[in-house]
């Protein structure tokens, strides 16, 4: 293929992404982009923000959240049906600073004792690690004990609030708490009160660059992008918890 050829088939991919992949993206899309001459615009929301916007009728070429939000927009006919594609799997971890004393989460009570500890726990509002925590924190009986210490935001990296001094631990999907610098991850939920995502992909039906669209979510299926996703702290899909 020649240059003039290889401009002329370049495609700008708009993708609307969840936060939970944002390191991986951040690591892969330049990478295809020099590999395919194609540019990749990526926006970026927690899960349920970015679900309502997709209900208004914004639209792009690729779409990556969880599992059960591709099915339910292929059942909408927003996105193709037959193009989802399964990338990897995330839990929900703490953090707390880089050099501070870890504490102890490895068991239900342990994990409600270090919350009940903690000075100050921040967590998102509106992601999904933000929505099951205010679940779990009503589960294990200690939800009037933490109004006092929680730290919201909508969205974001809620580690930066650990990383600035504003709260003591943060629980967050661990992709999430492994993009900021300055915190350290003490580990995953105990298993009993784990959320897995299984983060999967699919493409617009209105997609102006389907052929596009098909390419990088190819090259987001290869080996060496599970190795990415490994790296920033999801699991690839076919690798079981």
């Amino acid at each position: 293929m020649t240059n003039q050829e290889t401009v002329a088939s370049a495609a700008e991919i708009k993708v609307l992404c969840s936060n939970s992949t944002h390191a991986v993206m951040d690591e892969l899309v330049p990478e295809f982009e020099r590999a395919s001459g194609h540019k990749v615009a990526v926006s970026y929301d927690p899960a349920k923000i970015m679900l309502q916007r997709i209900q208004r009728g914004e639209t792009a070429d690729l779409a990556i959240l969880g599992a059960p939000a591709i099915d339910d927009l292929t059942k909408q006919g927003k996105i193709a049906a037959g193009s989802r594609r399964d990338l990897a799997r995330c839990g929900i971890g703490v953090a707390v600073l880089a050099g501070a004393p870890k504490p102890d989460i490895g068991s239900v009570e342990a994990f409600k004792r270090a919350l009940l500890n903690a000075k100050s726990v921040a967590h998102t509002e509106s992601g999904v690690s933000g929505m099951h925590f205010a679940g779990l924190i009503e589960r294990l009986g200690i939800a009037e004990q933490m109004k006092a210490r929680a730290r919201m935001q909508p969205g974001g990296l809620v580690g930066e609030l650990v990383a600035r001094g504003e709260a003591e631990i943060a629980v967050q999907q661990i992709p999430e708490l492994m993009a900021v610098p300055g915190i350290e991850v003490v580990g995953p939920l105990p298993r009993e009160l784990q959320k897995i995502t299984l983060v999967a992909a699919g493409i617009f039906a209105a997609s102006r660059h389907p052929e596009a669209a098909q390419a990088l979510l190819e090259f987001l299926s290869t080996p060496a992008a599970a190795r990415v996703y490994k790296a920033k702290g999801l699991e690839p899909a076919a690798t079981a918890w």
